[in-house]
C-alpha cells in the first residue's frame, strides 16, 4: 500500500515558508466527473455509476481517499494518486441518498461529494391480523420507502376511512404511515387498508382488526382475599383430618 504523503517542516524553517507550504496545500482543487462542487447523480436501480476524482493544479503526487457515507472505500495502490476511480454496480434502492466523497489525504478540507438519487416505487404488500380488547388503543403501521416520497391514504372495508376527532390519529413521515384508533369499539371491526402512491407506482397493506369483549378486571384486594380463603380452607381441612386420625 502506498504510504500517505506528508509535509515535514524542520523547526528552523522560517515562519514565512511554513505559511507558503500551507497555502500550496489548500490551493489544490479536486473535481469529480468534471464537477468542482458538490452535486448529485440520478441513477436507476440495476444501473452502473462511475465516479472519477482528479487533482487539479498539483505539482506533486497527491494521495486521494474515497468514502461511502462515513466508511472508507478500499482502493488499490494504482488507483489513489492524483486520479482515482470508483464504480457503483449494480445501483440498488439502498444507495438512494448515499454520499460518496473524494478528499485529499493530507487536507480533509479539500473534497467533493456526490449524492446518489435512485428513484423507485413504494414497496408495500401483505396482510396482518390484529385482536384488541374493547376500549384499548391500537396503532396500524405501514413502513413504506420510496423515491420520490409517496403519499398515503387509509381505507376501511374498501371505502375511504372517515376520520373521527378524538378517535382517529394519523402520523406520516418519509417512510412511515400510521393510523391510531383510540378506545376501540365493536364498530371499529373490519379490514383497514394502507395505500401509498407515488408517480412511479403504489403499494398496499391490509390489517384485519377484530375487537374483542373487554375482559373483567377483579380488584387486587378481592383476589388476595380469595386466595387467603382458599389457603385457610385447605389448612383447616388438613388439621381436621389429623385430629380425626389421632382420635381413632
Amino acid at each position: 500500500m502506498a504510504q500517505r504523503s506528508s509535509l515535514a517542516v524542520p523547526c528552523e524553517v522560517p515562519v514565512l515558508a511554513v505559511c507558503f507550504l500551507a497555502c500550496v496545500a489548500t490551493g489544490l482543487e479536486l473535481s469529480v466527473n468534471n464537477h468542482v462542487a458538490n452535486f448529485s447523480v440520478s441513477a436507476l436501480p440495476h444501473s452502473t455509476v462511475s465516479l472519477s476524482c482528479l487533482v487539479q493544479n498539483s505539482s506533486q503526487a497527491e494521495e486521494l481517499h474515497w468514502y461511502r457515507g462515513e466508511g472508507k472505500v478500499d482502493l488499490k495502490n494504482g488507483n489513489k494518486v492524483n486520479i482515482s476511480n470508483i464504480c457503483v454496480s449494480p445501483v440498488t434502492e439502498s444507495d438512494n441518498g448515499v454520499t460518496f466523497r473524494c478528499q485529499l489525504a493530507r487536507d480533509k478540507s479539500v473534497h467533493v461529494s456526490v449524492i446518489l438519487d435512485v428513484p423507485f416505487p413504494p414497496r408495500l404488500s401483505g396482510a396482518e391480523s390484529l385482536q384488541i380488547e374493547e376500549n384499548k388503543d391500537v396503532t396500524l403501521t405501514c413502513n413504506a420507502k420510496s423515491n420520490p416520497q409517496a403519499q398515503g391514504i387509509w381505507y376501511k372495508n374498501n371505502s375511504t376511512l372517515t376520520l373521527q376527532q378524538n378517535h382517529h390519529q394519523l402520523y406520516q413521515s418519509s417512510e412511515v404511515f400510521q393510523l391510531s384508533i383510540l378506545k376501540v369499539q365493536k364498530s371499529d371491526n373490519g379490514t383497514y387498508t394502507c395505500v401509498v402512491k407515488s408517480p412511479l407506482g403504489e403499494g398496499r397493506r391490509d390489517f384485519h382488526l377484530t375487537v374483542e369483549d373487554k375482559k373483567p378486571v377483579f380488584p387486587t384486594e378481592a383476589v388476595i382475599a380469595a386466595v387467603v380463603v382458599v389457603v385457610l380452607t385447605i389448612l383447616f381441612g388438613i388439621v381436621a383430618r389429623r385430629d380425626k386420625i389421632f382420635k381413632v
